[in-house]
């Protein structure tokens, strides 16, 4: 009995301290939710869905990392409105604040139809202005070039190479800048949901939308009417027209609604006048047409007209599903545009860890080819050339120190390119014989840019920025120069001779993450992402 006696006793402390340790937990969270509504919410929302500043949000934070979020409450954004709170509260504090913002909100927000369209702003040109650029450079040879570090864009003359103009952007833009077809217009996509259509002529912003919390990638089709946003959260499509008008938003879902995915991303086929769409958590890849004569869609085998399987849906607009076998992350197009390459990767620490690459026709509706790709190949940035009378691909590796070479006829690898570690940029252009890649994700040698003969499929040489991260190429218009990121705070743009590798200009900017050239994307160059 006294054994008992003790078992009982010891039992009682242990549940109270589990309670004690839960008030103290719940103590705390109360303690850092007050903190937020007094020195956050008037910038980041009562319910931390953004405002004046990003959203801070689980979905929103998962890509800062947990030093950097301490550093950023506590010191703040050079060249933003964020001011850091070092001299107002205790370490404690900032840490209990930097716990806080990657809790869940409960409930959670909603981001409705009238909420988007609330959201918008317009910005109509003034009366009888000219429909011309206010600068002298060749329109079709400028460079988008999207400054991460103080979140800026600059506006690049490709054949001075000098900046046109540099102007604020949203938080955190994401998924690559996208063009009109005669590269008037641009549209940003940020990761807390905004879209931002920009004037490169005259030099200003015409429209933004909030398309939801935490947004991939936007898509613009190939007649310049309508704009596709990609959401993790809410699980979402937003399509919108040119002038970010809200026409239609889609449940990423199953056919029976019972299951909801975040979306991947979202890219416009062209030549199919169609959005492609990849869905993170169900294997499904998604074709929307935007082509008014669409053929009607019939979900599933048609056997009995009295359960309404012989009513079709429109084709225009309307949902043509594709069943996979794995959820796809990203992916790009052949250069018919008839196939999707795309890649498979699970959740870090999940069972599905790991990762694939498989090739989906789009007018079978079905996976034609798995591709053998180890490791976890980057299909989003992957290129394609022609090489020994085929078409081959390459794509960079996140996970190994190689570049994959397959043949699109056959789908086998035909070369392994060793390269010095890990990257995540490939980029070539039709009128250069050489391709570069970076190696970004090694510890080693981030520093380093592979350029590799497309005839030979040998290393030919490499260019090197010593201590610091030189990633993502970009052509000029007649590829004749490459211009690569060094990827830090006091960062720059350096241009390159596409030839002899030697470099020619650099320019001084804040974490280029990426630059992007008017000509290359709109007539979709076969050496850069589309």
């Amino acid at each position: 009995m006294a054994n008992a006696a003790r078992a009982t006793l010891v039992a009682g402390l242990c549940w109270m301290g589990v309670d004690m340790a839960r008030a103290q937990s719940a103590d705390q969270t109360v303690g850092a939710a007050s903190l937020y509504t007094e020195h956050c919410a008037a910038c980041h929302g009562a319910q931390r869905t953004g405002g004046m500043g990003p959203a801070l949000l689980p979905e929103s934070l998962t890509r800062l990392r947990s030093a950097e979020a301490l550093k950023v409450i506590a010191q703040g954004r050079v060249a933003t409105q964020m001011p850091g709170f070092a001299d107002k509260l205790s370490k404690e504090q900032i840490a209990a604040l930097a716990a806080f913002v990657r809790t869940p909100v409960l409930p959670a927000p909603e981001w409705a139809d009238a909420d988007i369209r609330a959201s918008r702003e317009f910005h109509p040109a003034p009366p009888n202005e000219p429909a011309k650029p206010v600068w002298d450079a060749d329109p079709m040879n400028l460079f988008v070039v999207v400054e991460g570090g103080d979140h800026h864009v600059s506006l690049v003359d490709g054949d001075k190479f000098e900046v046109i103009t540099r102007f604020a952007s949203r938080y955190a833009l994401h998924g690559g800048p996208k063009f009109t077809p005669d590269g008037r217009y641009v549209f940003f996509g940020s990761r807390d949901g905004w879209i931002t259509k920009y004037d490169l002529w005259r030099l200003r912003v015409v429209a933004e939308v909030r398309a939801g919390f935490n947004m991939r990638n936007v898509a613009v089709s190939g007649d310049g009417k309508w704009v596709m946003a990609a959401n993790y959260f809410p699980h979402t499509l937003a399509l919108f027209d040119a002038d970010l008008n809200l026409k239609q938003t889609y449940a990423a879902a199953t056919l029976d609604g019972k299951t909801t995915s975040r979306v991947s991303a979202v890219y416009d086929a062209e030549p199919r006048q169609s959005f492609v769409v990849a869905l993170k958590d169900i294997p499904e890849l998604w074709e929307i047409s935007y082509n008014p004569k669409a053929q009607p869609i019939f979900d599933g085998y048609v056997h009995d007209y009295k359960m309404g399987e012989g009513i079709a849906k429109s084709g225009f607009l309307g949902v043509r599903r594709t069943p996979l076998e794995q959820p796809l992350d990203d992916f790009f197009f052949d250069q018919s545009y008839a196939n999707v390459l795309g890649a498979t990767r699970g959740e870090e620490g999940s069972k599905a860890d790991g990762a694939s690459a498989q090739v989906v026709n789009l007018d079978a509706r079905s996976k034609i080819a798995e591709l053998p790709i180890a490791g976890m190949p980057h299909l989003g940035s992957g290129i394609t050339f022609a090489w020994n009378g085929s078409t081959v691909l390459a794509s960079p590796n996140l996970k190994d120190g190689a570049i994959d070479v397959i043949d699109m006829k056959t789908w086998k690898t035909v070369a392994t390119i060793p390269t010095p570690g890990p990257g995540f940029f490939m980029r070539s252009h039709e009128n250069t014989r050489f391709a570069w890649t970076d190696s970004m994700m090694s510890p080693t040698a981030r520093d380093t840019l592979t350029i590799i003969d497309k005839s030979t499929l040998k290393t030919v040489a490499e260019v090197k920025e010593p201590g610091k991260t030189l990633a993502h190429i970009e052509f000029t218009k007649d590829g004749k120069y490459a211009l690569a990121s060094v990827w830090e705070m006091d960062g720059a743009l350096v241009i390159y001779d596409a030839t002899t590798f030697k470099e020619v200009k650099r320019l001084p900017m804040s974490k280029p993450v990426g630059k992007y050239n008017v000509w290359n994307k709109i007539t979709r160059s076969e050496g850069t992402s589309h």
